[in-house]
């Protein structure tokens, strides 16, 4: 697997974006791509909840 630089990796982001995008769009995808490892790094690290846990602390039904 080939790791990507954060310079190479906003150009592929860029690159896969069409010709009519806007800086929303872009900033869109930067979030969507921090959230995403931001959450693979608390999942690695074990931060992580159950669905049960979770359901019981936002008092929602199964």
């Amino acid at each position: 697997m080939t790791v990507l630089n954060v310079k190479q990796q906003a150009q592929s982001l860029i690159e896969k974006l069409p010709d009519n995008c806007t800086w929303d769009d872009i900033m869109q995808q930067v979030y969507v791509i921090l959230a995403v490892e931001a959450g693979l790094a608390d999942s690695q690290a074990g931060r992580v909840k159950s669905v049960e846990e979770v359901r019981s602390q936002f008092g929602l039904q199964p």
